[in-house]
């Protein structure tokens, strides 16, 4: 019996209204949304993989990480997690995320690293049993310890980046989507968070795993797969190795050039 993918993306386009059109943008129809953000994306995950999304700033990756999310609708196409639509079954979809970003720093500060995390599992609906249950579990894993028990604003920057990838798996989900997870970590600490990331979460733990980052040498030690994106659109997708094969290049920088270069040249 074949598996369905974890995440499965179809001819998925976004649109914006002009940044020039100020609040008359909300009574625009949809054919006036003219600003691209992702022009017909296709890609899968396999259960258990993790895929990295490689590209400048404004390439599409946060766009393309908030659909997934179910913070933002797509204009065209679909997008499926776990095989549920984000658009038509989004609470079921949530069910199955599990969202960090390296710039997620929003705890109560002044609540322990323990009482936050009781806090959102009650609002993921898990009873205070349960929520008390998962906590130890996700304690041992992330070996946070007597770290819980600190106010959070008196934790480090790995700690809180270790509490929140605590607070994205509360509610066991199969998928995690993660925006530059190590954006501000220190070299160390941005180690340790990515052989944290691979051995216990995806390993161990089953987690499909679906990051943005700017750091290619973190793409080439965690991911299964790279897809390039560049104004929206999707160059290719395929593992580092195939990526390298593919433009006749010695490293992941280099086939990142060749390709967003052979595109400029397209659009010329």
């Amino acid at each position: 019996m074949v598996k369905e993918p974890s995440l499965r993306v179809e001819n998925l386009e976004k649109y914006f209204p002009p940044a020039s059109s100020g609040w008359r943008a909300l009574l625009h129809p949809v054919s006036r949304l003219t600003v691209p953000a992702l022009r017909g994306i296709s890609f899968q995950v396999k259960s258990g993989d993790i895929l990295a999304l490689v590209g400048a700033n404004g390439a599409g990756k946060s766009t393309l990480l908030r659909i997934l999310t179910t913070l933002l609708l797509p204009t065209r196409g679909r997008a499926q997690v776990c095989g549920f639509d984000v658009a038509r079954e989004s609470a079921k979809a949530r069910l199955q995320i599990g969202y960090h970003t390296g710039a997620d720093n929003c705890f109560y500060s002044r609540l322990s690293g323990r009482e936050n995390l009781h806090l959102f599992a009650v609002l993921n609906n898990l009873s205070h049993h349960e929520a008390s249950r998962r906590i130890e579990e996700l304690t041992d894993l992330f070996g946070l310890g007597a770290l819980l028990d600190h106010q959070a604003r008196t934790l480090s920057t790995g700690s809180i980046h270790r509490l929140g990838l605590a607070r994205a798996m509360l509610h066991r989900p199969s998928v995690l989507l993660l925006d530059e997870p190590t954006r501000s970590l220190d070299p160390l600490a941005a180690a340790e968070f990515r052989r944290f990331l691979v051995q216990r979460i995806v390993r161990e733990q089953g987690a499909t795993v679906l990051f943005a980052s700017h750091t290619l040498a973190e793409v080439e030690q965690m991911a299964n797969q790279v897809a390039v994106l560049d104004r929206g659109r999707l160059l290719l997708c395929d593992t580092p190795a195939g990526l390298r094969a593919a433009t006749g290049a010695d490293t992941l920088e280099q086939s990142l050039e060749s390709l967003t270069n052979r595109a400029a040249l397209e659009t010329l």
